[in-house]
């Protein structure tokens, strides 16, 4: 684990001072304030929620934000590109957050990158407006990693551009084991070291420069694993030996030593998404999109063991760039099945294996699909940062939601942004509630960005609460940003 950790910081740190080799042509900087001033139990959903864990929960919060970038030139064979990315603020845990910190390498259609980068996810939602990808949202902090693979989609020999492949292997590590400890509970579960390994492929038909219609899909899986698992009960040192890589990367049971449910499971929280969309140019600047996640906790609902009943289901609607709404997103998600409520590993009296109660997102020996309190999938599924007790548990994952999204440009400088949700929780197999909870949410957002200051942009976000699950809260926000080349 510490071997890990060191590679991964000693590797990003020596590729960031290789620009002074170079002259400053391609380095850009972002300055960044922000402010967000709430009234209610917690600060209103979407001033939270799918900003990279830039935000807090419970309280006013503002930071001064500072970037120093370096982008790939994809025009070259071999290009480069680095950023280190710092906040100070108040109303956050930390006085001080190191937020980015990468360096990355790219050669013809290969790609590798070592440090903290944030938005480098693979899924196929609309980022902006939608709610966010079930397994990667943009939801919680970046996670220290090496990743290396095909970062874009890259034509297929033979095949005329009309097959394409993008695709990564990382491996690295959770940092927020210190703060689990001073922020869970006791007797609750926590955990420190976490190892943490991902890996996707995606295949693309079609071309949407230059086909009506075009169709990508694949699978992404993620696995916890390694570290040190505190509870009441139980002290456990999971596995982070070679052994231990390898079956995060081909999932196996766990080794001797493990917990029971890792030696009848697989050792480690594996969790995965398969993805697909679609693609339909119907008229010049219109295009339409059709995606959907299927998240998965097991084997069972990787596969076909049982009927898909979950799942998120979203409409993309773009069109000219300048438009009064350029852009329109519906999503529906549904992730009240869960394979069903009933779970039951076989044994020599009773063989059947039914493998219900998924139970998204948690974990008997990890905190769950979560860092820094943050939810890594989709943020409806309402993060364990929101639990007032401090422990770290989805307690509400079983949800059905509607969410709409749109953009557009009222003037050349002014640009605008609407989300609306509307969700409604069962809570989970193991913690029903006895009554169902709402969460209406909206945001508006606008943002104006004057000709004559070449850069310089300023944001009013309004935010708004109501529903039993998070309470009534408003909320505003305002953030400055400058950004330039130096």
């Amino acid at each position: 684990m510490n071997s890990l950790r060191t590679i991964i910081l000693a590797a990003t740190i020596t590729t960031i001072p290789i620009q002074h080799a170079y002259a400053l042509d391609g380095m850009h900087y972002v300055v960044e304030t922000q402010a967000s001033v709430s009234d209610g139990s917690n600060t209103p959903f979407w001033l939270v929620n799918n900003r990279q864990g830039l935000t807090a929960v419970k309280s006013d919060f503002g930071y001064l934000r500072a970037g120093l970038f370096r982008d790939c030139d994809t025009t070259h064979l071999f290009s480069w590109s680095a950023g280190i990315d710092m906040l100070g603020g108040y109303g956050y845990d930390s006085p001080v957050m190191l937020h980015q910190l990468f360096g990355e390498a790219r050669y013809r259609c290969l790609g590798l990158t070592i440090g903290m980068k944030a938005g480098i996810d693979s899924g196929v939602n609309n980022a902006d407006l939608g709610s966010g990808n079930m397994l990667y949202s943009g939801n919680s902090r970046p996670i220290p990693q090496v990743r290396a693979g095909i970062p874009g989609y890259t034509p297929l020999p033979l095949t005329d551009g009309w097959l394409s492949v993008k695709g990564y292997v990382a491996y690295g590590f959770f940092t927020d084991g210190t703060w689990q400890r001073g922020h869970v509970p006791p007797k609750a579960l926590r955990t420190e070291r976490v190892l943490y390994h991902s890996k996707a492929m995606h295949l693309r038909v079609g071309d949407d420069s230059r086909s009506r219609v075009w169709a990508e899909g694949g699978l992404e899986m993620a696995t916890q694993f390694g570290g040190n698992s505190y509870s009441p009960k139980d002290t456990v040192r999971m596995p982070c030996g070679p052994r231990a890589f390898f079956k995060a990367f081909i999932p196996q049971a766990g080794a001797v030593g493990t917990p029971d449910s890792e030696r009848l499971n697989v050792e480690g929280n594996h969790v995965g998404c398969w993805d697909a969309r679609i693609g339909c140019r119907v008229a010049e600047g219109v295009n339409l999109g059709l995606y959907y996640n299927h998240f998965f906790e097991d084997h069972s609902m990787m596969t076909f063991d049982y009927m898909w009943r979950d799942g998120l289901w979203g409409l993309e609607i773009n069109l000219p760039e300048m438009a009064a709404a350029s852009q329109i997103v519906y999503e529906y998600l549904y992730s009240r099945d869960q394979s069903g409520p009933v779970y039951w590993d076989h044994t020599p009296e009773i063989p059947e294996q039914v493998s219900g109660r998924d139970n998204y997102y948690n974990h008997s020996v990890y905190t769950g699909w979560q860092h820094w309190g943050m939810g890594i999938g989709n943020p409806l599924l309402i993060s364990p940062v929101y639990n007032t007790d401090g422990v770290l548990y989805f307690r509400y994952n079983r949800v059905e939601a509607h969410h709409a999204g749109v953009k557009g440009q009222l003037r050349s400088d002014l640009a605008y942004k609407l989300l609306f949700t509307y969700s409604r929780t069962w809570g989970t197999y193991r913690m029903p509630l006895t009554e169902v909870k709402s969460m209406t949410a909206w945001l508006a957002e606008i943002t104006y960005s004057p000709a004559r200051f070449d850069g310089l942009s300023g944001r009013l976000s309004l935010g708004l609460d109501r529903g039993s699950l998070l309470g009534d809260n408003f909320g505003m926000m305002i953030t400055i940003k400058k950004t330039g080349w130096l």
